[in-house]
């Protein structure tokens, strides 16, 4: 692994970089009403593991050592990728919890932001957010930023993670699959189905996280598709846990209201598997993950560290 340097330790190192990167980047009145300045900020500001921008820093850091960069210098060309990837995960999360979604009023152990906002503000925050965030990819950040062509490229790893053919989609047809008033369910998601959904709700970002930060350290065609079959992988893993913590965790712990899944007949990895069977295969996602990296030199950067962290996780 990089450096000495506890794993928790840098996670909350890299924590309160993208925390204070966010909120210099986050646009106020003026410019912006502060109705709509004040509720992005509201959501941005309430917290969260800060998992997707930290692998996007984690992944420069680690493709920039073999560049020669520093690892300051490497999280600086790709900050602005991981602050925009936190504004369109954010984003997703103020949405989800709208009543004509998951209708949850929890979120981060704050009162979700269309119950304190109302729901066309959360509407138009959510909006905000994920045009902002496409704005921010188009920034150059470090005396070494990323050139053009590699923004471009991350723009486009971004939009199609996030778009119809990643989380949208398979918000989709996790829509698609619960029972609704007046609405009949699509067909029942199988254990295939089931990971399809969750490759495309949750994966997909995750794994573009990884990949950006890759791409703005300039790495190659190699390592790119290396860290990407990882991300696929953190992505399966981060999802599993979340079922599996749905189940058996808190809502004080989790920060949002614990049960739902179930509660609401929202197909589950421990519904389908059992919880002992979930856990086992999480652990071998990030086994496979591991296997990834090595073949590009990077098992022991940071990122096969937060993998392991993926599975192990409370909340």
């Amino acid at each position: 692994m990089t450096g000495a340097e506890p794993l928790e330790h840098y996670l909350d190192a890299r924590r309160a970089d993208v925390e204070t990167a966010l909120r210099a980047w986050l646009p106020g009145p003026p410019q912006a009403p502060a109705v709509v300045a004040t509720a992005m900020r509201y959501s941005i500001e309430a917290g969260g593991k800060r998992l997707r921008p930290i692998l996007c820093l984690a992944a420069a850091e680690s493709v920039g050592a073999t560049k020669g960069l520093s690892a300051a210098d490497a999280r600086e060309v790709a900050m602005s990728a991981a602050c925009a990837i936190e504004m369109i995960h954010t984003y997703s999360l103020v949405h989800d919890d709208l009543p004509a979604m998951d209708d949850d009023i929890l979120r981060r152990g704050k009162p979700t932001l269309h119950v304190v906002a109302g729901e066309g503000m959360a509407i138009l925050a959510g909006d905000g957010l994920l045009t902002e965030a496409f704005g921010l990819l188009t920034r150059t950040t470090g005396t070494a930023g990323a050139s053009p062509d590699r923004r471009l490229r991350a723009i486009a790893v971004v939009a199609t993670a996030a778009g119809a053919c990643g989380m949208v989609g398979g918000q989709a047809l996790d829509l698609d699959a619960m029972p609704r008033p007046g609405v009949p369910a699509g067909a029942p998601l199988d254990a295939d189905g089931l990971r399809r959904m969750h490759a495309l709700k949750t994966g997909a970002l995750i794994t573009a996280s990884a990949v950006v930060g890759a791409i703005m350290a300039g790495g190659d065609a190699a390592t790119e598709h290396a860290i990407r079959q990882a991300g696929e992988h953190f992505g399966l893993a981060f999802q599993i846990v979340d079922d599996i913590l749905d189940v058996e965790g808190t809502t004080a712990g989790l920060g949002k209201t614990a049960g739902k899944d179930a509660a609401a007949g929202k197909p589950t990895y421990p519904a389908i598997f059992g919880i002992e069977e979930s856990r086992r295969l999480a652990r071998r996602c990030i086994t496979d993950a591991e296997a990834a990296l090595e073949g590009a030199g990077l098992h022991h950067s940071r990122l096969a560290g937060i993998g392991r962290w993926i599975v192990e996780r409370v909340n």
